[in-house]
């Protein structure tokens, strides 16, 4: 009787399998399709069309993203600039550390940081000022790369790969506090008399400036990898936006810390193996209510700031800051184009290709060209490579405009001060452009 059980579920099975499939009528759509569209032709040729804001000189560039927000003004530069002063400040690129902080200036001073954690102030003459090693008592020289500066209310402030948050006088360097978070730190962002901070370890702090201390912390989900670069915080007038390692954005109010909202930049490229990295490497970027944001694996989002919910969806990564200006969105992608997007849609106007493997031959390619930034200054879309090459780009067009030489690669996003363009290279030299 068991057997002829079994045989009767077998021959119901059958008959199912060898009935037909109802077909359902309507529309299929991917499961996991981008909500980018794509723009029909007469709306592409309206949006190539750009007029850019007025170029303003700008007399500081307080922190990596040029403000809280992360959107900067169209600086005042020339637009043929060429290097007029070099200067050295401090350990360059190695096999154990790396140059991974941006420069920051204000008040005629740039300062920046070397591969070992040591902050050099440059004059806009080109002259070193002074010169402070953070490297703690209990660490050893070259043991940890990394961190992030910021200029808030007179104050110098410096994060390192040891784990600290310095508080520096920018016309001596002398150490006002430091406190001690005890994991690699990312660039801070200020507001309300508070510093913001991601550690690599997927924790988001506020640190109160007058003291130093920790006024409240944001736990995130643990992460295996990171990057080496240092994604600041964005602030809105009501919250703080922190970019976590695990690919997740926290929104928490600023005074309080109660988280808003949270979200997840999920996806990535197939075919390749940095797909696996979901660090937000595009820092947050707030331009009125609407949030930008991307990670290494093939993504950037458009987002409402406010509320987290999603506009759009692009399969483009990126490993630097987007530039949202004049209904535009330009970024440089994980497959080194410079990218124009439409702002409202995500659609994309153009790209232009960049420099990409360091050897042309298939099996040489192991080195692949960085490109830093864009910033807009001058009229044109700016970026730095380590291939050597400061590049303007037509921001209407994509098409290049203007090279100049930076001596031993790129190493950090271009910043503009004073009409003057400043970008760190790698051998650790501080080059300026007019």
């Amino acid at each position: 009787m068991k057997h002829v059980a079994i045989l009767g579920v077998a021959l119901v099975l059958m008959s199912a399998c060898s009935q037909r499939a109802t077909i359902l009528p309507g529309t299929r759509e991917p499961v996991r399709a981008d909500t980018a569209v794509a723009l029909s032709q007469e709306a592409l040729a309206q949006a190539q069309a750009t007029t850019l804001p007025a170029a303003q000189t700008i007399d500081a560039w307080p922190v990596r993203t040029g403000s809280a927000a992360g959107v900067m003004p169209h600086a005042a530069l020339s637009s043929t600039p060429e290097r007029v002063w070099s200067v050295g400040i401090g350990k360059g690129n190695g096999r154990r550390t790396l140059l991974t902080v941006d420069p920051v200036a204000a008040d005629g001073r740039i300062f920046a940081m070397d591969a070992e954690g040591a902050v050099t102030a440059v004059s806009e003459a080109g002259d070193v000022l002074w010169r402070a090693d953070l490297t703690p008592a209990y660490e050893r020289d070259g043991d940890a790369s990394g961190g992030g500066l910021g200029l808030h209310d007179g104050v110098l402030y410096a994060t390192t790969g040891f784990g600290n948050f310095h508080a520096l006088d920018p016309e001596t360097g002398a150490e006002q506090w430091v406190q001690r978070l005890d994991a690699p730190l990312t660039s801070p962002t200020f507001g309300g008399g508070f510093a913001y901070l991601v550690s690599r370890d997927s924790r988001a702090w506020a640190i109160d400036l007058s003291d130093g201390r920790i006024r409240w912390e944001l736990p995130g989900a643990p992460v295996v990898a990171t990057l080496a670069g240092a994604p600041a915080p964005a602030l809105t007038d009501r919250l703080v936006i922190f970019p976590l390692g695990s690919g997740e954005l926290i929104a928490a109010l600023r005074q309080s810390g109660i988280r808003v909202w949270g979200s997840t930049v999920a996806g990535n490229r197939r075919g390749v193996a940095y797909s696996n990295l979901s660090d937000i490497a595009s820092d947050p970027v707030v331009a009125g209510r609407t949030l930008y944001a991307g990670t290494p694996a093939g993504r950037m989002v458009s987002m409402d700031a406010f509320s987290g919910a999603r506009n759009w969806t692009a399969t483009e990564g990126a490993l630097s800051p987007a530039l949202p200006v004049a209904g535009s969105v330009y970024f440089v992608t994980d497959r080194n184009q410079l990218v124009r997007l439409d702002a409202e849609t995500g659609a994309q106007i153009w790209a232009a290709d960049l420099p990409f493997f360091a050897a042309n031959r298939l099996n040489r390619r192991k080195t692949v060209y960085a490109h830093f930034g864009p910033i807009l200054a001058g009229g044109q879309v700016w970026l730095a490579a380590t291939d050597g090459v400061l590049r303007g780009f037509d921001p209407e067009t994509g098409a290049q405009t203007h090279e100049s030489d930076i001596p031993g690669g790129g190493a950090s996003r271009p910043i503009v001060m004073n009409d003057t363009l400043y970008v760190l290279g790698g051998r650790g030299t501080l080059h300026a452009y007019r």
